[in-house]
């Protein structure tokens, strides 16, 4: 994974760090020649995701919830505030703790970077544009989010996350910026996490019905991780405030999805429609204009190349 862009930290925090993207993030991050702390309460990040770091100089990983502490013996120069339930079955599982990690995580992580003096970059989301009326979504889109409804409390945890990270900087001067995640997928998800790619992977592998929620003509815009970490270290080193989109803007739908995952890990498998979910978005696809031409960024892996790295990781992996 190509790390250039991370301007030579010397001591990275990543919170969150033992989660889906934040192990990555974590390996690129030592890659690049940092040290890094990587903090985690394992309410959805999982041990094993950085077991693998532990062996590697520089790295050391904390336990604690960020809502209640943040205990950081090493001042870092870069504080990236990855923790939060980020699938479905996680935050309606856990809506209050993914609140609190939005809200209270949030201005603890942003209390240490301004302490020390530490650039801080939050990671957003796309679900803060909720169901959008506009597509592509660019960062001037406000959004369509039900405030009340079964997704909120993840969608409003990040807005929220973005207007703290937003007052702290124009308060307190903090050295912020704002990356908004678009559906990111790859090696170390947990076949069983709610979100489309590890479920089709895990029901292809099982010769299970992919099951495809609605009619199937709602759409995504699926990122591979490397290509969404790239962009993450991209904006940390620019100096950017962002917020600024980070995803594919190749537009698929979910059926089309499935059909692809079926054909590319050879599976003998049906599709199988299923009532579609409270609130779901109809569209989801982001605008890169911003992040193309301010960070040179854009994604490099094809749906079909990073589609075939994911099914080899779970068959390997046996991830059910």
């Amino acid at each position: 994974m190509t790390t250039s862009s991370s301007r030579n930290w010397k001591h990275a925090v990543v919170t969150g760090g033992a989660g889906f993207v934040g192990s990555h993030l974590c390996a690129a991050l030592l890659d690049s020649g940092a040290d890094v702390t990587c903090v985690d309460d394992f309410s959805t990040g999982r041990p094993e995701n950085v077991t693998a770091l532990l062996e590697r100089p520089g790295f050391r990983l904390v336990q604690a919830n960020v809502a209640e502490e943040l205990p950081v013996a090493r001042p870092p120069d870069v504080v990236l505030h990855f923790a939060s339930p980020a699938s479905p079955a996680d935050y309606l599982r856990l809506p209050l703790h993914t609140m609190e990690t939005g809200s209270l995580g949030t201005r603890n992580a942003l209390e240490l970077a301004r302490a020390c003096e530490a650039r801080f970059v939050l990671a957003s989301t796309s679900e803060i544009y909720g169901d959008p009326l506009q597509n592509p979504q660019d960062e001037r889109y406000w959004g369509n989010v039900n405030p009340v409804g079964p997704r909120s409390v993840y969608d409003e945890a990040k807005r929220f996350g973005e207007a703290l990270t937003t007052a702290h900087a124009d308060t307190h001067g903090t050295d912020t910026c704002i990356v908004r995640l678009f559906n990111t997928y790859g090696p170390r998800m947990r076949g069983h996490d709610g979100r489309a790619v590890p479920t089709f992977v895990r029901q292809a592998l099982a010769g299970e019905p992919l099951t495809v929620t609605g009619d199937g003509h709602q759409t995504r815009s699926v990122c591979h991780v490397d290509d969404t970490v790239r962009g993450i270290l991209a904006a940390a080193a620019h100096g950017m405030r962002g917020p600024v989109n980070i995803g594919n803007p190749h537009e698929i739908t979910m059926l089309d999805l499935a059909r692809l995952v079926i054909a590319l890990s050879g599976s003998d498998s049906e599709i199988r429609f299923i009532e579609r979910p409270v609130d779901d978005p109809a569209v989801r696809c982001p605008d890169i204009t911003l992040a193309h031409d301010k960070l040179g960024w854009e994604p490099r892996v094809s749906a079909e190349e990073g589609l075939r790295r994911t099914i080899a990781w779970f068959r390997e992996e046996g991830e059910g």
